[in-house]
């Protein structure tokens, strides 16, 4: 778990929480523990960092960034990386390999794959990724229906009003750290 923890930016009050799960649960939070656990998540930036790919959440019904649960996995970069690639086809690299925010999610309770899951929370290591706009692209249709492109000063209006309370506060502190444009979700 030291890996992990390592992740922790020192400015935010999610860590302190994140750690007190860490005491609780310790290795469970690597698998799909039905209370919560660890997922990573890669906000996808086109080289001049204008743009992101973002994919279109079935579950969710909104423009969304990539990402997925660890499963076993004790690398949170490998797993936004892996994600990336799953959910868009397109081949990315870390921007700088850290976790640029940390975030605890809630997540409703869903029908996936025909079985229900009940709510619970993901504990969110998101990090900055980087790939080409000529990469090829593809869907994976068990997860989302579309990937795209989006301007990030379009951003805002891209994703739906029941994500963007939650969604906007986060991927603009994360465009705030590598991008030159600037929005707020305040507005």
């Amino acid at each position: 778990m030291k890996e992990i923890l390592d992740f922790l930016p020192h400015n935010e009050t999610e860590p302190s929480a994140i750690r007190q799960w860490v005491e609780q649960y310790g290795e469970k939070l690597l698998s799909r523990m039905p209370e919560g656990h660890f997922t990573a998540a890669g906000f996808i930036f086109n080289p001049e960092r204008t743009k992101t790919l973002m994919i279109y959440h079935n579950i969710y019904q909104s423009w969304a960034w990539t990402g997925g649960h660890a499963d076993g996995e004790r690398n949170l970069l490998s797993v936004a990386l892996r994600e990336a690639w799953e959910e868009t086809g397109a081949v990315c690299r870390p921007i700088d390999g850290i976790a640029c925010t940390v975030d605890i999610l809630p997540v409703q309770a869903h029908i996936k794959h025909g079985q229900p899951v009940a709510a619970h929370v993901h504990l969110n290591f998101s990090f900055a990724l980087e790939c080409s706009e000529d990469a090829p692209l593809r869907t994976k249709p068990d997860e989302n229906s579309g990937v795209a492109w989006i301007e990030i000063a379009e951003l805002p209006h891209k994703v739906s009003p029941e994500d963007a309370r939650l969604m906007l506060p986060i991927y603009e502190k994360i465009v705030r750290q590598y991008s030159p444009i600037r929005w707020s979700s305040q507005a």
